[in-house]
């Protein structure tokens, strides 16, 4: 029973804390059944200093917040065990009572020790769409091993969602699931386990349309797999990613699919697969209901996924400058991607070059970020005599970009270049 906040007066603890506790590791959210809700709320506020408020006051549900430490209360029904059966697995099929004791009626402490994950009943799994995908989550997340009929009734489950003689989840809740799954750095393994059991086609299409397209070259895996080996690769190398990155690494090529051409040489290509990404990655989290501004930095990174790293200092220099707001996360998806292929044509000397363009890139990173710019706008206008407009947008881009390359250092040189820009652009004032 977890000590760290006070207990109610009555109830059972219940679900997922439970399970955690067995598991040894510090629940942080709280599920009471208890006869009074509100009551029990609003005392464990009071004692812990935090704050009550309904959740479904239709429903008598209340949540008390005691630092980071969330409480959840619910009536307590007359018939626990009936309640418990009703739940999706069964090592979230336990509750505990005050004084410690376990109401176990399914069996679940058996399989947290046995590292099994098994549903309650299929009537169970079935009442609730999102319970499918749960599954792949709580596997995932608690290194589950799927239970055989479990795993049965599950891959069957997507099946008749996919068919549409079951509901889809709500796609807030599967977004939800899924950024479950993103957060833990056994994503990929769960995303796997999701496409095998029929899960993944009913929420990530763009993805599983990537199956069986084999790549050569430089790649081993098909499309598919190697995303799913990229995102790996990330969360290896790059712990600290945020989730915008690593959707951005798993969807890097989704415009693969719908892009694949062989050219004379018999070699299979993929022209523009990341301007069709950049769409399709949009698409797939619009409908899951992503942040406005996640979406834009997802899209983005894939466009940009296939930049050419520069080959000298000038041209890292450009790099930065151009590419400044993906940084570094653009660099950390293309060291993924790179690091995902082992095809025939990777060789050491070509991981050796890739690596030299990436300290190039990183070293002006380290820099100094850029300093005011030579000129300002009024400046442009009065030199080159011209009006407010996308002219001077374009001559101050012309002179950032000339002074981040070093080709201008000073308000004279910046001067002469625009003059010898606007002559030959035709401006006139």
């Amino acid at each position: 029973m977890p000590q760290s906040t006070p207990l109610p007066t009555a109830g059972f603890l219940v679900g997922g804390a439970v399970r955690d506790a067995l598991l040894g590791t510090v629940p942080r959210d709280l599920d009471w059944l208890v006869p009074d809700p509100e009551s029990e709320a609003r005392r464990l506020a009071a004692a812990t200093g935090g704050s009550a408020f309904a959740l479904d006051a239709e429903r008598g549900h209340w949540r008390a917040v005691a630092g980071t430490t969330i409480l959840d209360f619910t009536p307590l029904a007359s018939d626990l065990e009936s309640d418990l059966r009703q739940r999706d697995f069964t090592v979230n099929a336990m509750a505990a009572a005050l004084d410690g004791s376990l109401i176990d009626p399914l069996k679940g402490r058996e399989d947290v020790r046995s590292g099994r994950l098994r549903m309650t009943s299929e009537a169970a799994l079935a009442a609730d769409p999102v319970r499918p995908l749960r599954g792949v989550r709580f596997a995932t997340v608690l290194a589950l091993t799927l239970e055989p009929a479990t795993r049965r009734a599950m891959a069957h489950a997507a099946a008749e969602q996919s068919s549409g003689a079951r509901a889809l989840p709500a796609w807030e809740r599967a977004r939800d699931e899924l950024w479950a799954l993103l957060s833990h750095p056994a994503a990929a393994r769960g995303l796997a386990l999701a496409d095998e059991l029929g899960l993944l086609r009913l929420v990530l299409p763009e993805l599983t349309a990537c199956r069986d397209i084999e790549q050569g070259g430089y790649h081993h895996l098909d499309v598919l797999h190697h995303s799913l080996e990229a995102l790996n690769q990330l969360l290896q190398g790059f712990p600290e990613a945020d989730l915008a990155l690593r959707w951005a690494t798993l969807l890097h090529d989704v415009g693969k699919a719908g892009t694949r051409g062989t050219g004379e040489d018999g070699r299979t290509h993929f022209y523009g697969h990341a301007r069709l990404g950049q769409d399709l990655a949009g698409t797939a989290l619009t409908r899951l209901r992503e942040p406005r501004e996640r979406i834009r930095r997802v899209a983005e990174l894939v466009r940009y996924h296939m930049l050419p790293l520069p080959r000298d200092d000038r041209a890292a220099r450009r790099f930065v400058h151009r590419r400044r707001v993906l940084l570094p996360d653009l660099l950390k998806l293309m060291i993924a991607d790179r690091e995902a292929a082992r095809g025939p044509l990777a060789s050491e000397a070509n991981r050796n070059a890739y690596r030299l363009a990436l300290s190039r890139v990183l070293a002006i990173l380290d820099e100094p970020p850029p300093k005011a710019p030579l000129l300002d706008g009024e400046a442009v206008m009065l030199l080159l005599g011209i009006p407010p407009g996308p002219r001077v947008g374009e001559a101050l881009a012309l002179l950032r970009e000339a002074e981040a390359v070093g080709d201008i250092a000073t308000p004279e040189q910046a001067e002469a270049l625009l003059r010898g820009y606007a002559e030959a652009q035709g401006w006139h004032g």
